[in-house]
């Protein structure tokens, strides 16, 4: 069974999701949004190792935090990305717009794309590409888990910016519609921001996307 660690870090209260498989002690980080010696407290207290960061997307707010944990750990962390999100990965996820600046860690080394597998211990985590908050924004659905972490996408009863450099409101109701709300309905949404939903809730009570 799938272990996870909800961390709310940084700046805009984002949400860090440490998950692991407690059959192998093999850990992930969903999103290591900020203060990477929180995150590494936690994974260390269980015994769990903290072997790849998945990014939803490059906002500073969800990388903000993966220096500290590479700088940390040896060997580094396998850090997955969609190739779109790389030149804003490059920009530090866009913290100078908001008089910030990070250090975005070590370079992504596995490029995201739709429909790829992502392994942990015996979990399997289906990539889907999601576009609209930005290019490269992705989602990561585990069927055994009946589970959806879905940054930026869609929070419950709310959606992600499309205002921001690259975001599309009309890629970003497709891609919601396509691959959020064709899950099934007791699939647990753990979004970027705010608390979990389902999809059926989301179907059903969402003001800006309905069914």
């Amino acid at each position: 069974m799938l272990e996870i660690i909800r961390l709310v870090l940084g700046p805009v209260s984002t949400n860090c999701y440490l998950i692991a498989d407690p059959d192998s002690d093999d850990a992930a980080v969903i999103d290591p949004a900020w203060d990477g010696h929180v995150i590494l407290a936690e994974a260390q207290k269980r015994g769990w190792r903290i072997g790849q960061l998945w990014y939803t997307h490059a906002h500073f707010d969800h990388i903000g935090g993966a220096a500290e944990i590479a700088e940390a750990l040896s060997p580094l962390p396998i850090v997955a990305l969609h190739p779109l999100d790389h030149d804003l990965w490059q920009i530090q996820g866009g913290a100078l717009l908001f008089g910030m600046r990070i250090d975005p860690g070590p370079k992504p080394m596995v490029d995201l794309a739709h429909g790829q597998r992502l392994h942990l211990g015996s979990m399997t985590f289906e990539v889907r590409h999601t576009p609209g908050h930005t290019p490269g924004h992705c989602v990561f659905y585990c069927e055994q888990a009946d589970m959806l972490f879905s940054g930026d996408l869609i929070f419950q009863g709310g959606v992600g910016r499309t205002d921001l450099p690259g975001g599309n409101w009309d890629v970003l109701v497709e891609s919601i519609r396509e691959q959020v709300y064709t899950l099934p309905e007791e699939t647990r949404i753990l979004s970027g921001h705010g608390e979990e939903s389902t999809v059926g809730e989301e179907k059903g009570k969402n003001p800006f996307v309905r069914a």
